[in-house]
């Protein structure tokens, strides 16, 4: 029986949701699986991406086949890194304390990435909330001077002609 690791569609028209599952891949793609992994939700900027590392490990270990978009996702949270480590570990390559290391230190640098780009999001949206303000400001000053009342332009006209006369 091969086994896929794959996404199952969820959620409404236009607001997808997927679950990370793992599933005989002769089933439907929102059909029976094997056991659920994860969630992914795309809806979001950074996308929210919740998956069980070990159990992911797990299933690679017994031979399971990601597809595309699933290894991008299991990438992203490190889990093909942690099946790597542990192929090492298998070898004799790696001991245990240093794949944890190793494991640890890129979600750290990872997890530093993605609060990099949180930031970077925060400061983009409030500066664009700025540059609409002073644009809305902008707007607005100019009606008023423009229903600014003309009197005061009349009388200094009355008042030049006034001297030109004299």
């Amino acid at each position: 029986m091969p086994v896929k690791i794959r996404l199952q569609r969820h959620g409404k028209k236009g607001k997808p949701f997927y679950w990370v599952v793992a599933a005989d891949s002769r089933a439907k793609r929102d059909g029976r699986y094997l056991e659920k992994i994860g969630t992914y939700n795309p809806n979001t900027n950074p996308a929210i991406i919740d998956l069980d590392v070990d159990k992911v490990v797990d299933w690679l270990q017994k031979g399971a086949q990601p597809t595309d978009t699933a290894k991008a996702l299991l990438s992203y949270k490190g889990a093909m890194l942690k099946n790597h480590l542990a192929g090492g570990v298998a070898k004799g390559a790696l001991t245990e304390e240093q794949a944890e290391a190793k494991f640890t230190a890129w979600l750290e640098e990872k997890a530093s990435k993605i609060l990099a780009k949180k930031e970077g999001l925060s400061k983009a949206d409030a500066d664009a909330k700025i540059k609409a303000l002073e644009a809305e400001k902008a707007v607005n000053e100019a009606r008023i001077a423009a229903a600014a009342p003309v009197v005061e332009d009349t009388e200094e006209v009355a008042a030049t002609a006034g001297d030109s006369e004299e």
